[in-house]
């Protein structure tokens, strides 16, 4: 899969819908991405990553309403909450896109403009089913029990509306899967979204008139734009777009990977596609929905008062070890239990004791026997070379659509480390082979670094620390360059404890 993706890789997490807080499924999706744009930068890929806030639609107008304030004010609050969790996460994305910053407004309408030149959009009239929390239209035979499949409240809508001429899609976005069958990840979805197409498209209502709080159709301002064709062209605008000769643009539309909720499947892998293929522009490679987390086996909702603060988490426990609990616990696609007890179990049994604390030992016996710096070796055995070798191997196999499994290697990596260390026992010899005291510990040395390059993208606070004590340059932390050796007698620095266990209480 790897091997198919451009030097240039362009990496997005939905934005965020502003009528509440962040919660666990926006940090997670967020993570997913910067763990994957990490990797992607070790693999040697050049990568744009963007995130940002959806800020329009009738759903955060009446947010704004109940909040008393106006939808600006509102909106500019409500954003910064999100911008705040990027920042307490450590992560640094290429752009944080709002979609009421003026080039953005302008990218929407000048992609509406290019989809009804090309004779896709037509005005009539919108009769049907509208659910407000989806920002959703639904067919009468999609309700369930009077409500949208997805359990929210609908409506009946009655107004004028510009419509977009999805049905002339259908064959066209068949083709396209078929023709691409890695463009819907993971295949329960792919087949998800073709039952669906196969289903017949209905055109659809893209414009509203009985609100206002949103991006104005240009030559109908009585008419907004529907949330989603406005909210997906942020995926454009943060490139460039309308300028379709900007850098950023020629080198990363549609080198494309679209990480999302499974919850906004459609949006993404039937409307988005289709509307690009209207404005004449080329259809992001990936698509890939994830799973949606449950707290201690209940589903999360504010009635149950059991919603996850991710920066309450991370106050608690660190970024390192939530990144890596909800990166390690859920393969990509599933849904996924979160338990504090399983976070307390991942953090004290595979960070402190497996990893943080063989990294401890091993530096603090070199620095007491070995004055600090990087040991001598002798020539390595088959074993040892072995050990060396797993390092190259899983730089080479690494895999961003299997998060979770490439984690698992990394830590029968350590696991084998530890038993190698454990086996050799370096302690006892220090009276009476140093220099085979010296070997191993250089050994163990070196494996460590691998180790530690390996998991940069999901530890990224303490593998850092890790690496800067060893000296290591942003040049040798690729994968490509995992097998350039520590040198002999080069200083390294004193490491901290790397993570404190966790009482379970």
């Amino acid at each position: 899969m790897n091997q198919k993706l451009n030097k240039d890789i362009f990496v997005t997490t939905p934005i965020y819908y502003v009528n509440d807080k962040p919660h666990i499924g926006s940090a997670y999706t967020t993570l997913v991405c910067d763990s994957v744009s990490r990797m992607l930068k070790l693999m040697g890929h050049n990568v744009y990553f963007m995130t940002g806030t959806d800020e329009h639609g009738q759903k955060v107008e009446k947010a704004a309403l109940n909040a008393g304030k106006e939808p600006q004010s509102f909106v500019d609050e409500v954003s910064q909450h999100f911008r705040d969790l990027v920042s307490h996460m450590k992560i640094s994305p290429s752009r944080f896109i709002r979609t009421t910053e003026p080039d953005h407004i302008k990218a929407a309408q000048a992609l509406w403009k290019a989809i009804k030149d090309n004779g896709y959009i037509y005005l009539g009239s919108y009769d049907g089913w509208y659910a407000m929390r989806d920002e959703a239209f639904y067919a009468e035979d999609e309700l369930v029990e009077g409500k949208a499949p997805t359990g929210a409240e609908v409506e009946w809508v009655s107004e004028p509306s510009y419509f977009f001429k999805l049905s002339a899609f259908q064959d066209k976005l068949l083709e396209h899967i078929q023709n691409n069958p890695d463009f819907i990840q993971p295949t329960s979805k792919h087949n998800e979204v073709v039952r669906f197409i196969e289903g017949g498209l209905k055109d659809l209502s893209i414009s509203r008139t009985t609100f206002k709080w949103g991006i104005p159709v240009e030559e109908d301002p009585k008419h907004v734009m529907y949330v989603w064709l406005d909210a997906l062209t942020n995926y454009l605008t943060v490139l460039g777009y309308p300028d379709k000769e900007s850098e950023n643009f020629q080198k990363f539309w549609p080198n494309c990977i679209h990480f999302i909720g499974k919850d906004i499947l459609r949006f993404h892998a039937v409307y988005w596609p289709a509307f690009l293929m209207a404005a004449g522009l080329d259809v992001p490679q990936h698509v890939y929905a994830h799973g949606w987390w449950t707290n201690e086996g209940q589903k999360i909702s504010k009635s149950l008062g059991n919603t996850i603060d991710p920066i309450a988490l991370i106050d608690e426990f660190g970024i390192d070890a939530v990144r890596y609990y909800l990166l390690r616990e859920v393969p990509l696609g599933n849904d996924g239990n979160f338990s504090k007890a399983g976070l307390v179990s991942r953090l004290n049994s595979d960070l402190a004791n497996a990893y943080g604390n063989l990294v401890r030992r091993i530096t603090s016996f070199i620095h007491v026997h070995c004055q600090g710096q990087v040991p001598q070796h002798s020539e390595f055995s088959e074993e040892e070379l072995t050990l060396f070798q797993k390092g190259v191997d899983l730089g080479q196999k690494a895999n961003i659509f299997n998060i979770t499994h490439f984690i698992d290697d990394i830590n029968q990596y350590v696991h084998f480390l530890n038993k190698y260390v454990d086996e050799m026992a370096p302690w006892k010899l220090k009276n009476t082979n140093r220099e085979l005291m010296e070997h191993i510990l250089y050994v163990a040395l070196e494996a460590i670094k691998r180790i530690t390059i390996l998991y940069l993208p999901f530890i990224p606070i303490a593998a850092s620390k890790v690496l800067d004590a060893l000296n290591i340059d942003d040049n040798h932390r690729l994968y490509e360059n995992i097998d350039l050796y520590l040198t002999s007698g080069d200083i390294i620095q004193e490491i901290d404890i790397l993570f404190q266990k966790k009482d379970m209480t």
